[in-house]
């Protein structure tokens, strides 16, 4: 019996020894092991669970583009915050309140930054920081409301600026690619990226006049982009990113910009003079209200002004006779033959125009059309 016993427990053991060489795979799971040559993605950590990272295969010719963009257009790119002074009704001490963000860019070597109207509004005190994390006390040289356009200047040496590469508005077409760059929320250095939706838009300035011709895109532009540049595939600056279509405020697909074509001429003008340089007839309007409550078509000279375009001309604004009675003004109907039917299509087409351009105006008095020519004087004396 005892014999039985001793020749069982030689089997046993002689089986064990069998199975380990034949299956491995035993051994390591009794001793709670696992291989790493036959599992090469697990780790060596007690879990189990960690996972090596596998190499990169490579990046497409698109995503290397889009990196290079991004890396020669950023330093270009810069972040605004503006404040407010304020003074404390009971101690009259004054402070300064944060009172918005933006984004901006550098326009040329002499320090002028780019941004929207809006982003320095009553600003009080302006900062910009560059991409190096510098930050400089802005000046505003001049602004055009009614663009939402503002031109800063900031006292840096020439070497630590670079300025964007301009492109051409014109020549865009509904699906190229588009790139914008900015601070939403405050982030730094954001890249949105995404495709002109639509062109010739139309949007209403701070002022209530419209900004017309602009471009919409799809590209993501949120609280904090605003006055940041939006680019061609090509890195250069097509537009200005002004404003978002959305209700709840973040981006909804919708964001517009102010086309370069149009930023290159009132920048220039700002750089210059301050203002933008109009050219101007020398007429004040009548509202658009009044003009609706009288029913009027075409645009009603209020006022002439003396020794301008329009006086020489022999226009006529509102009068009161002997009488005592109000006489209606001259309503212009025509510019150059195309028709103008409120205040804001007189502006739009002499934005057309430059000071010293003579132009045709058709125009109503008391119901008979008539015509006259002037040449068109400018906003900057």
């Amino acid at each position: 019996m005892r014999t039985l016993k001793i020749i069982g427990l030689l089997l046993l053991i002689g089986g064990g020894f069998y199975l380990g060489n034949k299956f491995p795979l035993i051994n390591q799971f009794m001793a709670g092991e696992t291989n790493q040559d036959e599992n090469p993605g697990q780790s060596t950590d007690s879990t189990g669970h960690r996972r090596q990272a596998a190499p990169v295969t490579y990046l497409t010719n698109t995503e290397e583009a889009t990196i290079r963009l991004f890396e020669v257009a950023a330093p270009s790119v810069c972040f605004i915050t503006t404040s407010t002074v304020r003074e404390d009704f009971w101690s009259r001490n004054v402070m300064e309140i944060p009172s918005g963000t933006g984004s901006g860019f550098i326009w040329d070597k002499d320090g002028h930054i780019i941004t929207n109207f809006h982003v320095i509004q009553n600003a009080s005190k302006i900062l910009v920081t560059l991409s190096d994390r510098s930050v400089y006390e802005a000046k505003v040289v001049g602004h055009e409301a009614n663009k939402d356009l503002a031109v800063l200047k900031i006292d840096v040496a020439a070497d630590k600026l670079t300025p964007i590469p301009v492109g051409q508005s014109s020549q865009l077409r509904v699906g190229q690619s588009v790139y914008a760059i900015g601070n939403p929320f405050g982030l730094d250095q954001t890249l949105t990226t995404g495709v002109i939706s639509a062109l010739g838009r139309e949007i209403t300035s701070l002022t209530g006049r419209p900004i017309r011709d602009v471009i919409q895109t799809d590209a993501a532009i949120n609280p904090g982009n605003s006055g940041g540049p939006l680019l061609d595939s090509s890195g250069r600056l097509i537009g200005v990113n002004t404003m978002i279509y959305s209700p709840s405020g973040a981006s909804a697909g919708i964001g517009f910009s102010i086309p370069v074509d149009e930023v290159n001429w009132v920048v220039s003008d700002l750089i210059k003079y301050g203002v933008l340089k109009r050219p101007v007839m020398g007429i004040q309007l009548l509202s658009e209200q009044n003009a609706q409550n009288w029913g009027v078509e075409g645009v009603m000279i209020y006022a002439v002004e003396p020794d301008s375009p329009a006086e020489r001309a022999g226009l006529k604004g509102v009068n009161r006779n002997r009488f005592g009675e109000i006489e209606a003004g001259d309503v212009i109907t025509k510019i150059n033959g195309k028709e103008v039917k409120n205040n804001n299509d007189l502006f739009l087409a002499l934005e057309k125009f430059n000071p010293g351009d003579k132009i045709d105006i058709g125009f109503k008095r008391e119901d008979k059309a008539m015509k006259t020519s002037l040449t068109l004087a400018s906003s900057v004396k």
